[in-house]
């Protein structure tokens, strides 16, 4: 008995010591909108949190239905008391959670209205199955759009970063062809003639112009520019 109840308090210990045990609800007031599944908001105590919504995967803003998908979030959630039902922490620092709003299960009215995709990778939930597949018999939201402009936003994704990694070849390739050089040297960039170089790795806040983030994200492949891989870096400068 003695054995069974030092295994039993060992179990618990480590349960209790794993994140997802430790994560509590949060509740918090949403005061920024970003796209179709990502949202911020403020804690009581005035802490911020940036969400990301767990098992479901919108439009990004420059796909068919990317800026509905947001407006659909925005309405279901801004300016209102929300609680996250915390599942995870990605890899930019994002809180992944079901959202509520009162009774009102977030995740999952935006995936029955046609807003969202059931993002399969990630989902636990099957019930969001059956709204996605209701939402696409009924035609509702992004499923009333023709069918080749349906691309899942993770296909969609991938062929951008496809597209942009087969221009960087290009582009190392040509210049390679020109100088010899290494792909840290001066390229000239924009009208002027200003130059930018990859020899100096920046982040965001070290950006003079659109033009620049876009020289180093297509140009030297720094790919920390464009967190959420929607092809445009620095959104606060490329808008």
């Amino acid at each position: 008995m003695y054995c069974r109840s030092k295994l039993f308090a060992a179990t618990l210990l480590l349960a209790l010591a794993s994140p997802l045990a430790l994560a509590a609800d949060i509740s918090c007031k949403v005061v920024g909108v970003y796209d179709g599944d990502t949202f911020t908001c403020l804690t009581d105590s005035k802490k911020q949190v940036k969400v990301r919504m767990a098992e479901i995967d919108t439009p990004e803003s420059k796909q068919p239905y990317g800026t509905r998908s947001q407006q659909a979030l925005s309405s279901l959630v801004f300016g209102k008391q929300v609680t996250l039902k915390v599942q995870d922490t990605d890899r930019y620092g994002r809180t992944v959670a079901r959202a509520y709003v009162g009774n009102t299960d977030v995740n999952a009215q935006l995936v029955s209205q046609g807003a969202a995709w059931v993002y399969r990778q990630y989902s636990k939930d099957r019930s969001l199955i059956g709204l996605e597949d209701q939402a696409r018999k009924a035609k509702r939201g992004l499923w009333s759009l023709p069918e080749s402009e349906r691309m899942p936003p993770w296909e969609w994704r991938k062929a951008g970063r496809d597209q942009r990694q087969a221009q960087r070849d290009s582009s190392s390739s040509l210049s390679g062809a020109r100088s010899g050089s290494s792909s840290g040297s001066a390229v000239s960039g924009g009208a002027g003639g200003t130059s930018y170089s990859c020899s100096v790795r920046k982040n965001c806040g070290q950006m003079s112009s659109c033009e620049e983030a876009n020289f180093h994200l297509e140009q030297c492949g720094n790919g920390r520019l464009d967190r959420d891989n929607d092809g445009v870096p620095c959104e606060t400068l490329c808008r």
